[in-house]
């Protein structure tokens, strides 16, 4: 068959397929295991301390010499803390996990610090990274001058036409169109609190229609006959998550990954309940009881802030009630295997579609 390579051959790769960038999920073993194949490896680095960034690059860098993207959250860092709504939440978070026998350490809002993007940009000049991604916003002109001025090639995500233009303007040079299918946060930034849920079907054309930068689909692709869609809808290249959230190279503990795979399609939800930001994922107490209780949800990074620590206590005794399982809307068979067989079926499966 003959693939697109439109984004191939800009980003030094053979197959276009993207591995999503994952906070959390993600590891440089995945993102190895994905570039040694042939695809885009993904490293999310969000906004972690540039040490810890650094040290994740050079890792990654020891698994492979092939390309591969850093993945920044490029959201706004709030000005102040609602101190009444933080701490209501807090308290509401503190009774609900003692009722499970969780003892949440108190935070205090006004010690709370937010790191920015802007820190990392050095980073990943100093390191020479080809491709840089970003999502929750628009990366400011300063550093998209430093960046082009390093030929970095510069990805955004836009869920709507009018994103996608704005991404356009900037001389952003590739745009990942995210469909409201798509597993974990909601790339949206003209409107946060009320995303736009537009499907893959319809985003991917409208996006492809208002631009020549190319377009990577992301959102329900999870298979060669989705892989095959996308590049008929217009997409160059494809970018998918849940695929690889069960993998072996995957930070997802076991009991994440059964119930990753035993959900059923009534049990994924979109909601802000986890971290202040529409994601979608897999309902559980912890996003029930806070969408019941009828309280305010603070914003990202705020909410975020509030969960980190019962999530990272869950994830250590296996309490799936209040771990955040991001995933796709789409139902195709999750496997607990290595990123680099999950890729290369993917590759298997487009190419027996026959395309030409």
């Amino acid at each position: 068959m003959k693939w697109p390579d439109k984004i191939s051959k800009t980003l030094k790769i053979e197959y276009p397929i993207i591995q999503a960038p994952m906070l959390g999920i993600c590891t440089p073993e995945m993102v190895a295991a994905v570039a040694n194949g042939g695809g885009l490896g993904s490293l999310p680095v969000g906004v972690l301390p540039p040490e810890r960034v650094l040290e994740l690059i050079r890792k990654t860098k020891s698994l492979t010499s092939k390309p591969f993207a850093v993945n920044l959250f490029v959201h706004d860092i709030p000005d102040s803390v609602d101190e009444i709504e933080f701490d209501t939440m807090q308290a509401f978070f503190r009774r609900i996990c003692a009722e499970d026998g969780m003892i949440i350490d108190e935070q205090n809002a006004a010690s709370l610090k937010f790191n920015t993007y802007k820190s990392l940009i050095d980073v990943l000049i100093a390191e020479n990274i080809p491709i840089v991604s970003f999502t929750f916003g628009v990366l400011d002109d300063e550093s998209i001058r430093k960046l082009k001025a390093n030929n970095t090639i510069l990805i955004g995500t836009a869920t709507c036409v009018a994103e996608a233009k704005i991404l356009d303007e900037k001389g952003i040079d590739m745009i990942v169109a995210q469909g409201s299918e798509a597993g974990g946060h909601r790339g949206s930034f003209l409107n946060v609190n009320d995303p736009p849920l537009i499907g893959s079907m319809t985003l991917i054309p409208s996006i492809a229609a208002i631009t020549d930068k190319p377009v990577i689909a992301s959102g329900g692709i999870c298979d060669g006959k989705s892989i095959s869609a996308a590049f008929t809808l217009g997409a160059s290249a494809v970018q998918m998550g849940t695929a690889f959230v069960a993998s072996h190279e995957s930070l997802a503990t076991s009991v994440w990954k059964k119930r990753l795979i035993g959900a059923g399609e009534e049990d994924i939800i979109l909601t802000n309940s986890f971290s202040g930001r529409f994601a979608r994922g897999i309902r559980n107490k912890l996003s029930e009881q806070v969408t019941t209780s009828g309280l305010a949800v603070p914003g990202y990074p705020i909410q975020n802030s509030l969960t980190t620590p019962i999530r990272a206590q869950a994830q250590k005794t296996g309490n799936t009630d209040y771990i955040v399982m991001l995933r796709g809307q789409s139902q195709a068979k999750i496997e607990e295997k290595g990123s680099a067989e999950i890729f290369l079926e993917l590759v298997r499966q487009t190419e027996a579609q026959n395309l030409s």
